[in-house]
């Protein structure tokens, strides 16, 4: 008996069904500053025919296709870099970057000198590229995230956190489950507040006055307990330590070239003098170029971005010996030892 042609119904139907599936994927969940209030808005993290979309040009952290043999597919599937998602079919259900209304209009340009908010998002998520008038300092009391700026990109495990002045543009990628805390800092509240992006240590007293900071209800009066509160939160910030979890971004185009290439697969070999013959530049040049642009000589910088990726595979769960072995080192020895004299502690140690 031959098939029957389903009905327009039908096919209405199927394709509703589809869809709903598709969005409901994924969500991501943002707690307001309500003191003690559970969070309320809910949204969908990717759009309804769940295809990625590339990135604004001449962004960081989301590496261009290198030449050949760098090609990224052979990069392991644990450090692949994950690229931004369209914009969500329901972008007014949302209370992040992709919404019309995002929650932290709330906190990033009012009166206050120092509020904070409370963001969760599944892993892999991206946030739109934005800004806030105040200066951010986002921390993640787990998971970590990879944030990108015009300058280059940093990493920041939950030990850490970043500060951004404001009007500064950039996104955030999510490594794993992220529970992000953000203090939003107004420019004049203090003197000599950073003015780059930087990664900070995080305090244990500087982790609990974000938190506590996050049940603080807007507005406050300087002189009461919430006031003082957020004024030991300032002053907590104008103490912790820089680290280095940077990675610059030159400006050159023929430095990009590299650059993206070694981000795209970190365990490449080529030389600076093969760089060179590929660019049609010579080594010398391209080493002081590096130094000019980046501070970095190429050696250091690309072991920067190996150590990097290292991050992001460890904190997606890989295990040492693989990190290692595919971020181009002989053995985890070696790897171990790299990553104890940059960071001040084995590999296995730097999540605790």
């Amino acid at each position: 008996m031959p098939r029957r042609p389903a009905t327009a119904a039908a096919a209405a139907t199927a394709a509703t069904t589809a869809a709903t599936a598709a969005t409901t994927a994924t969500a991501i969940t943002a707690t307001t500053g309500q003191r003690r209030r559970p969070a309320t808005a809910r949204a969908r993290a990717d759009d309804a025919d769940g295809a990625p979309a590339t990135p604004p040009s001449g962004m960081p952290g989301m590496p261009l296709a290198p030449p050949d043999p760098l090609d990224p597919s052979h990069r392991p599937p644990h450090l692949a870099p994950h690229l931004a998602p369209h914009l969500p079919a329901h972008a007014e259900d949302r209370a992040d970057t992709h919404s019309a209304a995002p929650a932290y209009l709330r906190y990033d340009r009012g009166p206050m000198p120092v509020t904070a908010m409370a963001a969760d998002y599944l892993p892999g998520h991206v946030t739109k590229p934005h800004q806030h008038p105040h200066a951010q300092l986002v921390h993640a009391v787990h998971g970590v995230m990879v944030v990108a700026t015009a300058e280059g990109q940093w990493i920041v495990p939950p030990t850490r956190g970043m500060w951004m002045p404001g009007g500064t543009v950039h996104w955030i990628r999510m490594v794993g489950h992220v529970r992000m805390r953000t203090a939003y800092i107004r420019p004049d509240a203090a003197a000599d507040l950073p003015t780059r992006c930087t990664v900070l240590g995080i305090s244990p007293l500087l982790r609990e006055l974000i938190l506590a900071a996050i049940d603080i209800l807007i507005p406050y009066k300087a002189d009461s307990r919430d006031g003082r509160l957020m004024r030991l939160l300032l002053d907590e910030v104008m103490l912790v330590p820089t680290l280095p979890l940077h990675l610059p971004r030159p400006a050159d185009a023929g430095l990009r070239q590299i650059c993206e290439a070694i981000v795209g697969a970190p365990d490449t070999a080529l030389t600076l003098a093969q760089w060179g013959e590929r660019l049609g530049m010579d080594p010398k040049t391209i080493q002081r170029r590096f130094a000019r642009e980046t501070g970095m000589t190429f050696g250091q910088w690309r072991q920067q971005a190996r150590l990097l990726a290292a991050l992001e595979g460890l904190a997606a769960g890989a295990k040492v010996v693989d990190v290692a072995l595919d971020l181009g080192y002989d053995s985890p020895s070696a790897f171990s030892t790299m990553f104890r004299k940059q960071f001040g502690v084995p590999p296995s140690a730097f999540f605790r």
